[in-house]
């Protein structure tokens, strides 16, 4: 089985499935909402909806005939953690690296 990290960071490689989180930032919507920008059937919609769903990022519910998808805002605190474990390393100073490089070519 699937770790839940692994399920969410495949859901996230997709860019059809994070512009559909991106949609459910700003508020619930329907299915057929969600499936209106894209140019795929609603039956694809619904297939990257299942995989958001079995990652936990959203969750589905009907509202009387209508289903409805939210996201979960705190789905992707685990891989947010996992994220942050790697944030000790110094940030790389590019411009620092190109003028110590221009420096020591000029000077050669």
């Amino acid at each position: 089985m699937a770790s839940s990290l692994d399920l969410i960071f495949s859901a996230l490689s997709d860019p059809t499935r994070r512009e559909i989180l991106t949609l459910l930032l700003e508020d619930d919507m329907a299915v057929t909402d969600v499936a209106e920008p894209f140019e795929m059937s609603l039956a694809a919609i619904s297939k990257h909806l299942a995989v958001l769903t079995n990652a936990r990022l959203i969750q589905q519910e009907r509202r009387g005939r209508v289903k409805w998808c939210k996201l979960d805002p705190y789905a992707m605190q685990a891989a947010g953690a996992w994220m942050q474990g790697f944030g000790h390393f110094e940030p790389l100073d590019l411009d620092g690296l190109e003028a110590y490089i221009k420096k020591n070519l000029q000077n050669s």
